[in-house]
């Protein structure tokens, strides 16, 4: 008592010590004060009493303490529901805080105040949050949607708009949250998943951990209604799954009535995508990946996920148990794939009892005629263990050998009557119960064992295997006709002290022996029959009595003693020797169903496949092509505002025509590559008129009038250009001026993007655009090797140019070259692309002579991601799978802007935007100009002009996306620099850190 009132003294007085901080004018001690609270409730102290003094400081200036604070409320506000509601107005207000850590905090607390009187404030601030620009408050939107769920479900409706908002997010940190919204509210309403079904496929890799995990789980599950069943049987597997059989491979095959199975390109894409994340470092995604292939990938590609599954089990003993439960399921259906790595699943002296047993299991699913003698071995062994519930384990494993594989039914039965000689109790009553179930199976041919184990009946003292004995005894008693009559009258002598269970197979030998040998046993039966008459258990009791009527027949016995005979000695059915994991694969691999064998709360049941192939389309998302991508064929004339131009839209059309037609043809592009260069310029044909009238003429008065009509027309050409002028069509590629102008053409004079997406007016950004980008020797990566593409040899490069096919594609330069000593006809790129990018194929190359090469361009729109395209690159005669993958500094196109802009985009970009590291610098690499080279060698990046001499600045925007990617290096230590990255795409941002930090360090 003493320790305890000392205790709760002390507990007081710390908290008036810290109400007093909380209650100082200096932000110091407030803060001081803060952090002892978080570090108390971070060591599971309750500190629920400080509650009226946190709450006055929510509304304070400092970030660093608010912050703090908002920890504290979410903690607390449920419990404290009254003092919180007193504070909602500051809430509210914080909703609109320019720091996105406080708006996402302040909608975190107030989503935490379980009253149902508030829900219409927190239903608004969701909605507000869903479309706020910071994704870090859009995924505290989508947590906060469960919660307002649970506290009113009346709300889903509304909920799901949220919901279907949501998952048009293109944000990885988003994703995983709001598909965990949408299992909790909505898990029905798969059409909401339709149109973002590829971009969740794409997005996978790169959304953080857990939200990888339920992801997963969601798609396992979309799939299972979407797509048909690959495991047909009847059906034939067309591994490439993206072309039809050839006529030839079907006369081999002489099934032409079986139709093959091709696999929708959307199920592919998830099996793709998901196969990387067999590599990561988290033990759940590794789960759920194998868990999705288990039940969506044809059984002959569930080999993948088994090494993945063997590396989890050098991990800690709760993954070892989940993992190795859920191949104990798989080993059931599928030995071959865990068979190779057999040795994995021996069991070590430092495993806990629950692991050697469910390795023991494993082990048992995988024998068979060629390893048996391997697991056998192993399992001598195990039997000699000191843990006695695992050597019992071992025995049952022994047992299901010899009943699975016949081959080994003898040495399995004589190796487990050695043990009968063992000196632990519990691995011969174990032998015993095994034995006798195997005896079942062939009783004629082993009446030996049966003698054997009488003999050896007194000096078995469990009461299971002692039973066991006794019922094989009466069993098969007509085979041991001498020894079975013995047995009965030792039993008659220890009856009284013997446990129930024996007791009752005593009774039961006493009347089988009755029926089949009276003369020897009738009055051991009628004295055993007088013992359990007055026995103290009642089942003995109860059974005597029958017994007693069944087997003497006298006036009150019915009829059915005369079929005492055919009860007792019935032939009996052996018993099978099943695994425990036999009916486990009813639930879904990885759940806490499937773990503890019984249906969960809240558990969601895979549904079947559907027997015909659901309407693919669905998924389909159409992409809104901009206004100067060019078009295969005529355009239309100009209208007459349009003469800016050309003076007539015949000429406009034929030119278009010219340079759609074949961008490779140097004559016709030659002979268009003028007229592009007037209108890229601006000129009418009546200047170059009066141009050439000028050169005709001698007369000074004519060379005036004439230049002074120039600059008039110059002037209203000026004034009455209209937008198109910056939405061109495709120039030619091969007039170095001509691409030069068009590499800068999406940007207007007067307009640029910020990192948020929305325009904004030049004055208010300051000089900031895109810049053109620096040279850099230019790499070159292989896509097809001449071998592989028997003659055909394929490389490609980045040529930093901005794209001309979408303004949110990379631009891509393929060389493609013929090494084979004959033409090759009809190249072009697949018409499928199992990868989901978008790609802009092309035109079909018609004819590519012996050593000829061709340079073509596409584009691709890698979405933000270093995932790679993958597509068909063909010929007339074959098709190769080819993919390109790309380097993160390609993702960018440069960006100029002052130092005073860099700053200010700099400070929108801080907190969880902003991505660190110290690096060490090669000495080469010290200066200026060899940083600023090695630095946009590496990322296609603008060069910021600063006055600082230590420290540099790049600038540069995600093509995809348009997001700002600010790049700055402190060299202020001359021994080693501080590398910052600030940007939305923070995935993008730490792999860029990665490869600026490697190249500063190399010479």
């Amino acid at each position: 008592g003493i320790v305890a009132s000392y205790l709760l003294m002390s507990v007081l007085h710390r908290n008036e010590d810290l109400r007093e901080m909380l209650e100082s004018t200096k932000e110091s001690l407030k803060l001081e004060a803060m952090k002892r609270i978080v570090g108390l409730i971070a060591r599971g102290k309750n500190a629920s009493e400080l509650f009226p003094a946190v709450v006055k400081n929510v509304a304070s200036k400092n970030i660093e303490l608010k912050k703090l604070v908002y920890v504290y409320l979410v903690r607390y506000a449920e419990e404290q529901q009254d003092l919180a509601l007193l504070s909602i107005s500051t809430f509210q207000r914080a909703l609109k805080d320019p720091n996105q850590l406080i708006r996402a905090s302040a909608l975190r607390v107030l989503s935490s105040i379980r009253v149902p009187i508030i829900v219409p404030i927190m239903m608004l601030a969701i909605k507000e949050a869903a479309t706020d620009l910071s994704p870090y408050v859009r995924k505290t939107a989508a947590h906060a949607i469960q919660k307002l769920y649970s506290l009113d479900a009346d709300q889903k409706e509304q909920l799901i708009e949220v919901i279907e908002k949501l998952l048009k997010d293109k944000s990885t940190l988003v994703a995983g949250s709001v598909v965990m919204a949408f299992e909790e509210v909505c898990p029905d309403r798969i059409d909401l998943i339709h149109k973002n079904y590829r971009k969740l496929c794409n997005l996978l890799v790169d959304v953080e951990e857990w939200g990888q995990v339920v992801i997963i789980s969601m798609l396992t599950r979309y799939a299972r209604t979407q797509f048909i069943s690959p495991w047909k049987e009847d059906g034939i597997f067309d591994e490439n799954s993206e072309q039809a059989f050839y006529e030839s491979d079907e006369e081999k095959l002489g099934t032409p009535q079986s139709k093959p199975y091709i696999m929708d390109p959307d199920h592919r894409l998830l099996l793709r995508n998901t196969k990387p994340l067999l590599q990561s470092r988290n033990t759940a995604v590794v789960m759920s990946v194998a868990q999705l292939y288990w039940h969506l990938a044809p059984k002959q590609e569930v080999g993948v996920i088994t090494k993945s599954l063997v590396r989890l089990l050098r991990s800690h003993r709760e993954v070892q148990y989940i993992v190795l439960q859920n191949i104990a399921t798989m080993s059931i259906q599928q030995k071959g794939i865990f068979e190779p790595f057999m040795k994995s699943f021996y069991v070590r002296s430092t495993d806990p009892t629950h692991i050697k047993t469910l390795k023991l299991e494993i082990l048992t699913n995988l024998a068979n005629e060629a390893n048996i003698s391997t697991i056998l071995r192993e399992f001598q062994t195990y039997v000699k263990s000191q843990d006695k519930a695992f050597a019992a384990a071992t025995i049952q494993a022994i047992g299901r050998c010899a009943t699975n594989i016949t081959d080994v039914t003898d040495t399995c039965l004589n190796g487990l009557v050695l043990l009968l000689s063992n000196r632990d109790e519990t691995v011969v009553a174990e032998s015993v119960v095994v034995i006798k179930k195997l005896l079942q199976t062939q009783p004629t041919q082993h009446s030996e064992i049966i003698k054997h184990m009488a003999k050896l009946f007194d000096n078995i003292t469990v009461p299971m295997a002692r039973a066991s004995i006794l019922w094989l005894i009466g069993e098969y008693c007509e085979r041991v006709p001498k020894i079975a009559p013995d047995v009965l009258r030792k039993m008659a002598k220890t009856f009284t002290v013997e446990e129930d269970i024996v007791k009752l197979q005593t009774v039961n030998l006493a009347a089988k022996l009755y029926l089949t040998n009276s003369k020897q046993t009738k009055l051991l039966t009628q004295y055993i029959l007088n013992l359990g008459k007055y026995d103290q258990s009642y089942d003995i009791r109860d059974r005597t009595r029958f017994i007693r009527q069944l087997i003497v027949p006298n006036e009150k016995s019915g009829a059915l003693s005369k079929y005492a005979r055919r009860i007792l000695l019935a032939s009996k059915p052996a018993p099978m020797l099943e695994s425990t994991f036999k009916d486990r694969d009813r639930f879904q691999l990885g759940t806490l169903s499937h773990t503890i064998n019984s249906k969960a709360t809240g558990y969601l049941e895979l549904s079947d496949w559907p027997t015909a192939a659901p309407d693919s389309s669905v998924r389909n998302v159409e992409v809104m092509e901009p206004e100067w991508v060019p078009s295969m064929g005529k355009t239309k004339p100009l209208k007459s505002d349009d003469k800016f131009y050309s003076d007539s839209g015949e000429e406009e059309g034929a030119g278009e025509e010219g340079t759609g037609s074949s961008s490779e043809d140097s004559s016709s592009s030659s002979s268009s590559s003028s007229s592009n260069e007037g209108k890229l310029y601006g000129l009418h044909s009546e200047e170059t008129d009066s141009s050439q009238s000028d050169k005709s003429s001698g007369h000074s008065d004519k060379k005036k009038a004439d230049k002074k009509k120039r600059l008039q027309l110059k002037k209203k050409a000026k004034k009455a250009a209209p937008k198109e002028r910056y939405q061109m069509h495709r120039p030619p590629t091969h007039h170095p001026l001509t691409q030069e102008l068009w590499n800068l053409r999406t940007f207007t004079p007067k307009m640029a993007y910020t990192h948020t997406g929305k325009k904004k007016n030049r004055k208010q950004m300051g000089a900031m655009g895109v810049s053109s980008p620096v040279f850099v020797p230019m790499s070159s990566h292989e896509l097809l090797h001449r071998m592989t593409g028997k003659g055909l040899a394929a490389q490609y490069h980045f040529p930093r140019q901005p794209c001309i096919y979408g303004n949110k594609m990379v631009s891509v330069q393929l060389t493609l070259t013929n090494s084979s000593d004959h033409t090759l006809e009809d190249i072009s790129i697949g018409e499928k692309t199992s990868s989901g990018q978008n790609i802009h194929r092309f035109s079909s190359i018609e004819r590519l002579e012996p050593g000829a090469s061709v340079t073509v361009s596409m584009g691709i729109d890698f979405n933000d991601s270093t995932q790679a395209a993958n597509f068909q690159l063909c010929t007339k005669e074959d098709q190769f799978s080819v993919s390109i993958q790309p380097v993160v500094g390609e993702l960018f196109l440069p960006v100029t802007m002052t130092e005073q802009d860099f700053r200010k985009e700099q400070g929108k970009l801080q907190g969880m935007n902003e991505t660190s590291a110290t690096i060490t610098m090669a000495p080469e690499n010290t200066s200026n100009q060899a940083l600023s080279k090695k630095m946009v060698s590496v990322a296609n990046m603008g060069v910021v002009p600063t006055g600082e001499d230590s420290l540099y600045r790049f600038a540069a925007k995600s093509v995809s996306s348009g997001d700002l990617v600010l790049v700055s290096v402190d060299l202020t230590d001359s021994s080693s620099g501080r590398l910052t990255i600030n940007t939305e795409k923070t995935v993008i941002g730490s792999m860029l850190l990665r490869d600026l930090k490697t190249a500063l360090a190399q010479p």
